[in-house]
């Protein structure tokens, strides 16, 4: 068991975070821990909708500032639907993805935004994981894997592999500025080598 109730994965597209959140709740839902697996964009019906528009389309479909006012909407209908419910039941929450992908894609990557990211966090959101594992892999090999699985929802894989790049730069940046609540995983490994890892900084 462990004493962390919201714990978020991150990394850049490709980087095989969703196939870690799903291990990490069948091993605490194996133990008897009530586990809610969620995701972003998306996690409540009206996140989902929202989820539609961003990921799909053109690479110049929204510009940067757009991106931030539908994520920032999306990430407070399920903050209020889906995770604070959970909390307040008791379950354990673990999320593909948070605000620190906001961070780095919106505030860093897509545009110079981090301090209107920061401000919109601030006022409409306002809380963190307990811990964030950031999933740290090649850029080259994520975005040949996020491609291969050709889901639809590639419009940020469709920026290219200099695109990646920099998000992978801001991710590891995030471990540095968030030293407590952000550790980095090196996910260029089997998956299972990996799982080790996180399983440990999990249960920490």
């Amino acid at each position: 068991m462990t004493d962390i109730k919201f714990l978020s994965f991150e990394g850049i597209d490709g980087c095989g975070k969703s196939t870690q959140a799903k291990f990490l709740v069948a091993h605490f839902m194996a133990k008897g821990q009530e586990v809610l697996c969620t995701r972003e964009p998306g996690g409540s019906p009206g996140a989902e909708a929202i989820r539609g528009l961003l990921l799909t389309g053109d690479t110049d479909k929204w510009s940067a500032e757009t991106e931030l006012l539908l994520f920032t909407a999306a990430r407070r209908d399920h903050l209020e639907k889906t995770i604070e419910p959970a909390l307040a039941a008791g379950q354990m929450v673990i999320c593909d993805r948070f605000a620190d992908s906001t961070r780095v894609y919106q505030g860093a990557t897509r545009g110079d935004l981090r301090t209107k990211v920061d401000q919109l966090h601030a006022a409409m959101i306002g809380r963190e994981p307990d811990l964030t594992l950031i999933i740290d892999v090649d850029p080259k090999i994520a975005l040949a894997r996020g491609l291969a699985r050709n889901s639809g929802e590639d419009r940020f894989e469709d920026f290219g592999l200099e695109f990646q790049e920099k998000l992978r730069i801001g991710f590891l940046k995030l471990t540095q500025e968030y030293p407590q609540r952000c550790r980095l995983v090196d996910g260029n490994r089997p998956a299972e080598a990996v799982f080790a890892d996180v399983l440990a900084l999990a249960q920490s």
